[in-house]
């Protein structure tokens, strides 16, 4: 816990483990299911999870464990918290933040749960500039200030290969309008309002990633930002896209490069790729 103020977020946040220990954040993990058995989603090896998406075995995500919450926020007022943020996954996507909620009446300290109306690392950094502020001695109304700016100065832009597993995750949004696409036109997206929203479609997959590109440029738009690039199975692809961000984004802050969180990878499928710009001022 790095100050007075605890802060929690899901998996989703896809924040690096050691970003996370570094500035005490709790993060509960997502649970996945492959076949017919559960587990939380840090136990679950990417690859495993690739290789059954690839070969249509049943997978699916839910919510975090209620007893995670519980125990989060309990631990948090044991080592001297005197109140929680916890910040999750847009409940348009996700049941996690009724999960939390209820779970935050248990607690014996104030819990303030928020709905990031996101996920990824707009999301992730979101958390991570409020811990840091948290760090520094921040009350809860200025870690929360700090909190709603990054989450209102961040976009998620994301590649995928294909919509199917979006569709059979029910997770697709107002991207359905791009089923039934021919498979050469790749669907390029963003969040928007809580929901996976369409940005355009693009005529093979390495000019769609140059799209995007082009996309996390103009949405940088000159400022200071924070990017991370986050892939599900295709390291090579993101790399590519990385290098290119570093000649074209002068003014980044921070560059994170991480794998998803396995829990939005269910989602995407394998081979998507995603770009995060994060505002820092």
């Amino acid at each position: 816990m790095a100050g007075r103020v605890g802060l929690v977020t899901d998996s989703t946040s896809s924040i690096p483990a050691s970003l996370a220990a570094q500035w005490g954040i709790t993060v509960v993990p997502t649970q996945i299911r492959i076949g017919q058995h559960v587990r939380a989603e840090h136990v679950v090896p990417s690859d495993v999870l690739v290789t059954a998406l690839r070969r249509n075995i049943d997978v699916a995500t839910s919510a975090p464990d209620p007893a995670g919450f519980v125990w989060a926020y309990q631990d948090l007022a044991a080592r001297g918290a005197d109140e929680v943020i916890s910040v999750h996954i847009s409940g348009r996507q996700s049941e996690t933040i009724e999960v939390a909620r209820a779970a935050a009446a248990q607690a014996g300290i104030p819990v303030h749960v928020v709905d990031s109306a996101t996920t990824g690392m707009s999301l992730g950094y979101a958390v991570l500039a409020a811990a840091r502020t948290a760090g520094a001695g921040g009350n809860a109304r200025r870690v929360m200030g700090t909190l709603t700016k990054r989450l209102e100065h961040s976009s998620e832009l994301i590649y995928v290969d294909t919509l199917e597993y979006l569709r059979k995750g029910g997770r697709i949004g107002a991207a359905s309008a791009f089923l039934g696409s021919a498979l050469s036109l790749k669907p390029l997206l963003t969040m928007k309002n809580g929901q996976v929203t369409p940005l355009e479609r693009v005529l093979g997959a390495e000019r769609a990633l140059r799209r995007l590109v082009d996309a996390a440029v103009r949405r940088a738009d000159g400022r200071e930002v924070d990017v991370a690039i986050e892939h599900f199975g295709a390291p090579a692809r993101a790399t590519t896209v990385l290098d290119r961000l570093k000649q074209r984004l002068p003014a980044t802050q921070e560059i994170t490069f991480t794998e998803v969180s396995a829990a939005i990878g269910v989602h995407v499928g394998p081979g998507a790729v995603g770009i995060t710009i994060s505002a820092t001022q």
